[in-house]
C-alpha cells in the first residue's frame, strides 16, 4: 500500500518535472508584447532619425543651392553700382534688395557686404564686392539625433573690369552736349575714349561739317548726334545707353582754405618770378593762397604744392585773348584748386608747362575746380608748345578746352560736368608716369568667385 502510492508519487513528481521546463519556454515566448516594445523604442528613433537625416540632407542642400544663388546675384548687383560710382551705402541697399528678392531671409540671417573684399584672390581689389549671406535654420525630422540649428554660410564675389580708358569725362547725368564738338574744331584722342554720363538724347554733340574727333570709343548713357567728322577705331560707332563711367576722383578730398591771402596780381612781362608754398595743409602738402584771384605776367614758376583761388581768376595778361605779352605758366608737382566762385582763364599769348603731382593725396590732379562750384565755366588754351600733365578735373562746372598736350609728349584727361572742344586739341591717355588715375570704361561685371 505504502508502496504503491510512493510510487504513483514518485511517477508523477517525475512526469511534472519533466514537463516543467517547456511551460516556462510556453510562459517566455508567449508573452511577445513586451520584448517588441522594447526593441521599437530601441531601433524607432534611429529609423525616424535616420530618415529624416536623409530627407533633410536633400532639403538643407537645396535651400543652401539657392542661398548661393541669392549671394551669386546679389553680389553681381552690388558690382554694378559699384560700376556706376553709387556710395558704399547704395551698394548695400541694392545689395540687400536683390539678396531678399531671390530668398534670402533677413529674420534669420545675416548678411555682410565688403568693398573691397577682405579674403580670397581678390581681397583688396577696389574694383571688386564680396558677399557674404549666412542663415540658420531649426531642424525638423532629424532633430531627435541633435538639437543643433543648421547654419548656412554662402559666399560670392564680383569684379568689374574695364576693357578701355577714357582721357575726356562729362559727369553731368543730364546735359545737351554733355560732350559738344561744333564748328571748325579738330580733336585727336591717342589711344583713349570719350565718355558723357549725361541721358540726354544728344549727350554727345558733333555739328558743323568741318567738326572732326578722332578716338577709340565715344560712349554715353544716353545718345548720340555725329557727323563725318568722326573717326573711331577699334569702335565702329557710338555706344549709346551705355553704362555710367564712375568718376576716378570722387574720393579726392577738397584743400582746405588756409593761410593769409596773396597778392593777387603776380610777375611782370619779361621778368621771371618764383612762387613757394609756405603753408601745411593737414595732409602734409605745402599751399600757398590767393583769395582774391590770380593773375600772373610773364614768366612765373610755380615750385610744388597746392595753390588756392578764390573769389575771382585765375589769369595770365588779365585773360586778354590777344595780349601781345607772351605769358609763361611753369611748375612741376603743382594743384590749383578753385573755389568759391573762382575759374580758369588761360587765354591769350601763354605758354603752358605745367604737371600734376605723381604722388600724394592729389597726385594727377593739375586743375581742381571744388564741388561746390555748379555752373562755373572754364576755358584752358595754350599755344603749341603748351604741355599739361595732369587732370583737368572740374566736377561741377563746364570745360572749355583748347590746346595741345601731345606736343611734347605730355599727358592730359578732362573731368568736368560738361566738356566743350574748340579749336585744335590733341590729348593724349598713356599717363601712367603723370600720377593720374584711370578713367575706366566699357567696364564688364562678372562672378570672379
Amino acid at each position: 500500500m505504502t508502496t504503491g502510492l510512493w510510487g504513483r508519487w514518485r511517477r508523477t513528481d517525475r512526469e511534472s518535472l519533466s514537463l516543467r521546463p517547456n511551460a516556462v519556454r510556453r510562459r517566455f515566448w508567449g508573452d511577445e508584447t513586451a520584448a517588441v516594445a522594447v526593441v521599437a523604442a530601441i531601433v524607432f528613433p534611429v529609423v525616424v532619425g535616420g530618415l529624416g537625416l536623409g530627407a533633410e540632407t536633400g532639403y538643407w542642400y537645396l535651400t543652401h543651392r539657392k542661398l548661393q544663388h541669392a549671394a551669386d546675384v546679389s553680389a553681381h548687383a552690388a558690382a554694378v553700382r559699384l560700376r556706376a560710382g553709387d556710395s558704399k551705402n547704395a551698394i548695400d541697399a541694392a545689395t540687400q534688395a536683390v539678396a531678399t528678392g531671390s530668398g534670402f531671409s533677413t529674420a534669420v540671417g545675416t548678411m555682410q557686404v565688403n568693398t573691397p573684399p577682405v579674403a580670397g584672390l581678390k581681397a583688396g581689389d577696389a574694383a571688386s564686392v564680396e558677399v557674404i549671406l549666412t542663415e540658420t535654420r531649426q531642424r525638423l525630422l532629424s532633430s531627435v539625433l541633435s538639437s543643433t540649428p543648421v547654419v548656412m554660410r554662402t559666399r560670392a564675389v564680383a569684379s568689374v573690369s574695364s576693357q578701355s580708358k577714357a582721357c575726356v569725362l562729362a559727369l553731368s547725368p543730364v546735359a545737351s552736349g554733355a560732350v559738344t564738338v561744333s564748328g571748325s574744331t579738330s580733336v585727336s584722342l591717342t589711344g583713349c575714349d570719350v565718355a558723357a554720363n549725361s541721358n540726354a538724347a544728344n549727350a554727345f554733340l558733333m555739328s558743323g561739317s568741318s567738326a572732326a574727333l578722332s578716338a577709340g570709343c565715344v560712349s554715353t548713357v544716353g545718345g548720340a548726334v555725329t557727323t563725318a567728322g568722326l573717326s573711331l577705331n577699334p569702335c565702329t560707332a557710338v555706344k549709346t545707353e551705355a553704362p555710367v563711367v564712375r568718376d576716378p576722383y570722387a574720393n579726392v578730398p577738397e584743400p582746405s582754405a588756409i593761410g593769409s591771402c596773396n597778392n593777387s596780381n603776380v610777375g611782370s612781362p619779361n621778368k621771371t618770378t618764383t612762387l613757394t608754398p609756405t603753408d601745411t595743409q593737414t595732409s602734409g602738402v605745402k599751399s600757398m593762397r590767393f583769395c582774391n584771384g590770380l593773375d600772373v605776367k610773364g614768366t612765373v614758376t610755380f615750385s610744388p604744392g597746392i595753390y588756392i583761388v578764390e573769389n575771382g581768376s585765375l589769369t595770365f595778361n588779365g585773360g586778354g585773348a590777344d595780349s601781345s605779352s607772351v605769358a609763361s605758366l611753369v611748375g612741376q608737382g603743382v594743384t590749383f584748386y578753385l573755389r568759391s566762385g573762382a575759374d580758369l582763364k588761360l587765354a591769350g599769348s601763354v605758354s603752358l608747362s605745367l604737371s600734376a603731382p605723381t604722388s600724394g593725396p592729389y597726385a594727377g590732379i593739375l586743375f581742381f575746380g571744388s564741388r561746390t562750384s555748379a555752373g562755373a565755366s572754364h576755358s584752358v588754351s595754350g599755344n603749341s608748345g603748351s604741355t599739361l600733365q595732369g587732370a583737368v578735373y572740374m566736377p561741377s562746372s563746364n570745360v572749355t578746352f583748347t590746346g595741345s598736350s601731345a606736343t611734347t609728349g605730355g599727358c592730359t584727361q578732362i573731368v568736368a560736368a560738361t566738356v566743350t572742344f574748340t579749336g585744335n586739341s590733341d590729348l593724349k591717355s598713356d599717363c601712367s608716369a603723370a600720377g593720374t588715375r584711370t578713367i575706366a570704361t566699357n567696364e564688364t561685371v562678372k562672378i570672379t568667385e
